[in-house]
């Protein structure tokens, strides 16, 4: 199949490198830009463990001033590719709670219960969940790290694909990264082009603003491995 994928540039390169090993042809477009929040406050310690629902969260606070302090620290994230990019920002205790943002509360509240310090629950600027109140009498001390700023437009050689009707199908990891397509498709008059290729979702909320796409798939879990097994070989 010819695919689109629209995720952030380091996953991105990482989902079109196995969808080619699989025989697709892949573009790519990024969709949107990590970037990291400037002096973001950590508070103060002790810290009975961090919790992250992304790997991005992961790739940011290896940067961070203080990542020293934090280094010690037992690492619950959310799912295998979060616990992967935590390992190599340097963290040695790492968990994976092997599912979604309940999946990370449950686990969290199974482990710390008791706990008498607080959880540093590292996130991004816009998220699906905020666990605090998932997580009982835990104390949970949420500090916003990175923001996901969306592209304003679609590569040109995007724009051509669709234009010519050149593309299959489009991979969709995100609610934000589904908003950017259409905002993009829209801004470069190809919307209708844009909605008529297969579009693959990560959960049925990342594809809600597809509702007028004929051809969607959701995948029967929200994790990479998931969605790109719902493409399958070619």
């Amino acid at each position: 199949m010819r695919l689109l994928v629209t995720r952030p540039e380091n996953g991105g390169m990482r989902s079109a490198e196995t969808l080619r090993a699989r025989g697709h042809e892949v573009l790519l477009a990024p969709l949107l830009r990590i970037e990291a929040i400037s002096g973001a406050d950590l508070g103060a310690p002790p810290w009975a463990a961090i919790l992250l629902s992304s790997a991005n969260a992961a790739r940011v606070i290896a940067a961070h001033p203080r990542i020293g302090e934090l280094k010690p620290l037992p690492v619950l994230a959310v799912g295998e590719r979060s616990a992967d990019a935590a390992r190599a920002a340097g963290f040695v205790d790492v968990h994976s709670a092997g599912g979604d943002a309940q999946d990370l509360a449950r686990a969290a509240a199974a482990r710390f219960t008791g706990s008498r310090s607080a959880l540093l629950y590292l996130v991004g600027e816009d998220r699906a969940r905020d666990l605090s109140g998932d997580l009982g009498g835990l104390i949970v001390r949420t500090v916003v790290i990175y923001r996901a700023v969306k592209a304003t437009s679609l590569p040109a050689e995007v724009q051509a694909a669709l234009a010519e009707s050149r593309l299959d199908g489009v991979l969709h990891f995100s609610l934000r990264t589904v908003e950017a397509y259409i905002a993009c498709a829209f801004a470069a008059g190809l919307l209708d082009k844009a909605l008529a290729p297969l579009h693959f979702c990560l959960s049925a909320r990342v594809a809600g603003p597809l509702a007028r796409a004929a051809n969607i798939r959701i995948a029967a879990r929200p994790d990479e491995a998931a969605l790109l097994d719902l493409v399958g070989k070619r």
